[in-house]
């Protein structure tokens, strides 16, 4: 049997105004695998999420995403559900927690038609499979940080996606709030067979649930499975480094100083 490939990008350059984000880019992942991309700051971890779920197009390059062009299957809303880094704007604005997942029905029911009873229905599901059922009708603003991640999960099953894009989703939530979402996400991964892609920051949280890291400094320098060796990451974050090592996986990455 064929492996089905999920994201595949070749010689992938992004430019801004003269700056390079993404610099010939070459990847490739399987259909089912959970990747975390890791970076420094502005090393294009987002960026090169965005360029996956057609939302940046590339300077030059090509994007495939189970092999269509990703702008394409943006068009058709459905596929890809998408997590963004900051999700939520403005936190007072007047919408309940069930309002926010439905949107996530768009794709099935079109923008400016009201949800049918199967869209509530989705959106409750998804809802009470990641534990959130009884803040339905709760303003999305009342709601604690890792509340709040959990709603927009929902919204992303609710597309009903084979890809699950995650941008930083750790953020601002406490160490009980971010094991808890780390292990429902893999759960979900697990259940429906999903290709999830997570940007983030803390390789030892992630790397006991993941397939793959891709470590990125607007060139990929690593892709493989944890654990991951000294002179990867040091071309990675771009300064010399050294660990401090729970079994196999990196529990801290520091920047050596001179004395």
């Amino acid at each position: 049997m064929t492996e089905e490939i999920a994201v595949h990008l070749s010689g992938v350059t992004v430019q801004y105004n003269g700056h390079t984000a993404l610099e010939e880019i070459d990847l490739q992942i399987s259909h089912g695998a959970y990747v975390g991309i890791v970076g420094p700051n502005g090393a294009g971890k987002s960026t090169l999420l965005k360029v996956i779920l057609g939302l940046i197009r590339p300077t030059r390059g090509e994007v495939r995403v189970f092999g269509e062009n990703p702008d394409r299957l943006r068009g058709r809303g459905r596929v890809v559900g998408y997590l963004p880094q900051r999700p939520l704007t403005n936190p007072r604005f007047p919408v309940t927690a069930l309002d926010v997942v439905l949107m996530g029905r768009y794709g099935h029911m079109g923008l400016l038609r009201r949800p049918k009873a199967e869209d509530r229905e989705a959106a409750l599901a998804n809802m009470e499979r990641v534990g959130i059922a009884h803040l339905a009708e709760r303003p999305i603003g009342e709601l604690s940080g890792g509340e709040q991640q959990r709603v927009f999960i929902a919204r992303a099953l609710c597309v009903e996606p084979k890809l699950l894009a995650l941008d930083e989703p750790m953020v601002s939530l406490d160490a009980c709030a971010q094991d808890e979402l780390y292990e429902l996400i893999y759960e979900l991964k697990e259940e429906r067979n999903l290709t999830v892609l997570m940007v983030c920051h803390d390789l030892m949280a992630i790397a006991r649930h993941i397939d793959d890291v891709v470590c990125i400094n607007r060139r990929i320098h690593i892709h493989q499975p944890p654990p991951l060796g000294r002179v990867g990451l040091e071309n990675t974050f771009g300064c010399s480094v050294e660990y401090l090592f729970h079994g196999q996986i990196p529990h801290r990455v520091v920047e050596e100083h001179d004395d």
